[in-house]
């Protein structure tokens, strides 16, 4: 390996994977055209291939001025081809330019200076480049256009910020709108981008369709969460068989996060490993491994997709939560939304209120971001469940704006139409519940969390053994996402069944996550009433009291809207025989002396 001072220019085309999924083939065709057609320039300049990615291409200059001048003639020839074509078929590259001191190993080339040239091609605009303060410095004095100031930028990974210039040549066509919404998107989500790589087949050659199968499943599984960008197949399933380390491929591709796996079959079973990977620390976030008999073959592989995405998904979003915050300068939405998300996986009272704060900030600096709208509601709903404020109309009228608001901004988004869902069933609003919730899963078969959420609206209409069967499988395969109470759920289906034995146990589970959880405090008490284990109900009582002073059966049960006035009666007997007030003026210790004595 050898150390040099290098020019590095890192292009990609913007809207590629949109413009891959509407017409693969004819995509393809074109870019290696356009790649052709500006080699010459490359070449020209003194410039070299370093290497071809799926949808560009990194470039080493000895000069940086020869690099800033390739990188004007190439995007003034783009320009130009794509002048006659419509707009959504025009192929805009973006470019990031930097120099500095590179490592060098064989045709490779490494270091923080090559990653910052990565990171200003994602702030180029379409048609044009992205060049670094120091580099522009060296290279203005030799230039024939004028660049705008850009300002300081902050990027992943990089300690220091960096100084931003840019250009866009003249008469470069517009975007098209669905082409300029993604490119949006794609740069306001770029904290973390995913790449699945081909699972391995570690069976007979002959077992290799279901390797790649699972992976191209998982692929689009994951693809279907909004939270995160997924690589395409075409960017990932090019490493197939190479075993370079999972670090190189994540610079490669500018993956956050990758997930390999492996599969391997013995006689009717099969096993599936996987595991996600932060590759800049080489640290596993997350492995896991399922067993399954073949059987029905592709009911079993989309078990698998299911269980994996669940598991998967979570991570990441509790990977992004407790990543390092960056520095308070050149704040965006996405840093306080992700600082608001880390608070609110701590799940307490005190931090659910920073949360709140942050999540409101995100809102103010980025009115449009739909999942901050989402998680907000998220919070006011469950900040009153878990009585931590007290539930007025203001607030349940504010849940519900931003959930419709989140709806509004991302309709493709399942968290958005569940939390809706889940607003519109707590109000009582059971059709529209219903409507929601369905929209969800339709918009993400894989999503656990959709499934629940349409479980509480059989809840609330009294239909507790399918609300049963939804809760118990997405505790099953994601048991630890602070947004759904799944256990405390359970606890009060089963007690409304008469299942009281199995209320205590999720009553349990949901304690143990969350120690002072209004609802399965209470459940716990009104299900040991019911069982007439008295001295049990009235420990269970003075807990209760103990963490929520001010809790009276009245107050509590005017939150509830269930539909069948018959499973409020259940509830409000319990809670009555356990001994909570029936209202504000009565003395709990009576109400516990008769518990005691009964």
């Amino acid at each position: 390996m050898e150390r040099r001072l290098a020019a590095i220019v890192c292009a990609d085309v913007a809207g590629y994977s949109r413009m891959m999924g509407t017409d693969e083939a004819g995509t393809h065709a074109a870019f290696k055209a356009h790649r052709s057609a500006i080699h010459p320039i490359i070449l020209n300049h003194g410039g070299r291939v370093v290497k071809n990615t799926g949808d560009g291409f990194l470039l080493e200059f000895p000069s940086i001025v020869g690099a800033t001048e390739a990188a004007i003639a190439m995007q003034t020839l783009m320009a130009e081809r794509n002048h006659h074509l419509p707009a959504d078929r025009a192929m805009q590259f973006r470019l990031g330019i930097h120099m500095g001191d590179v490592i060098a190993d064989e045709d490779e080339v490494f270091g923080d200076d090559v990653n910052i040239a990565v990171r200003l091609e994602a702030v180029a605009s379409p048609g044009g480049f992205a060049i670094s303060a120091k580099a522009y410095k060296e290279a203005s004095k030799h230039l024939t256009v004028p660049l705008v100031d850009a300002g300081n930028h902050r990027f992943k990974n990089i300690k220091d910020p960096i100084g931003v210039w840019t250009w866009t040549p003249e008469g470069a066509p517009a975007l098209a709108p669905a082409l300029r919404e993604a490119s949006a998107l794609s740069q306001q989500y770029r904290t973390a981008i995913v790449g699945v790589l081909p699972f391995a087949n570690l069976s007979d050659a002959q077992d290799e369709y279901f390797s790649d199968g699972l992976t191209e499943d998982l692929i689009h599984a994951l693809s279907l969460q909004s939270f995160y960008r997924v690589l395409s197949r075409n960017s990932t399933f090019v490493f197939k068989g190479n075993n370079a380390s999972t670090r190189l491929i994540a610079r490669e591709i500018d993956a956050t996060y990758l997930i390999q796996g492996s599969v391997r079959r013995a006689g009717a079973k099969i096993r599936v490993t996987a595991e996600l990977i932060a590759p800049e620390t080489g640290e596993q976030l997350w492995t896991g491994r399922y067993d399954r008999d073949i059987g029905d073959l592709f009911a079993m592989q989309d078990e698998i997709t299911t269980n994996l995405s669940a598991a998967i998904a979570t991570e990441i979003v509790r990977a992004e939560a407790s990543a390092p915050a960056r520095l308070s300068t050149d704040v965006t939405a996405w840093d306080r939304f992700l600082k608001g998300l880390s608070h609110y996986y701590r799940q307490t009272k005190e931090d659910l209120a920073i949360a709140v704060d942050l999540f409101r900030e995100a809102i103010r600096l980025e009115p449009k971001l739909s999942i901050a709208h989402a998680y907000l509601a998220t919070i006011q709903i469950q900040s009153i469940q878990f009585g931590w404020v007290k539930g007025t109309r203001e607030m349940w009228a504010e849940a519900m704006k931003l959930a419709e608001t989140s709806v509004r901004l991302d309709p493709r988004s399942s968290f958005a139409f569940s939390i809706l869902s889940w607003t519109h069933a707590l109000e009582g609003h059971y059709e529209a519940a219903m409507d929601a919730a369905k929209r969800a899963v339709a918009l993400n078969p894989y999503d656990n969390g959709a499934r629940g959420v349409l479980g509480i609206c059989h809840f609330v209409i009294g239909e507790h053994r399918e609300a049963i069967e939804l809760f118990s499988m997405a505790a099953q395969r994601d048991n630890s996402d602070p947004r759904y109470q799944w256990a405390a759920l359970n606890a009060f289906s089963h007690y409304l069944l008469g299942q009281y034995d199995a209320t205590l146990s999720w009553g349990r589970e949901q304690l143990y996550i969350n120690p002072n959880h209004l609802q399965a405090l209470a459940i716990r008490a009104a299900a040991l009433a019911q069982l007439g284990r008295g001295d049990e109900a009235v420990e269970a009582t003075r807990v209760l009291m103990a963490n929520y002073p001010t809790l009276n059966v009245d107050r509590h049960l005017r939150n509830f809207h269930w539909k069948r006035p018959e499973d409020l009666a259940h509830y409000r007997a319990g809670l009555l025989n356990a001994g909570v007030p029936l209202g504000k003026l009565t003395l709990v210790s009576s109400d516990v002396k008769r518990v005691a004595e009964s």
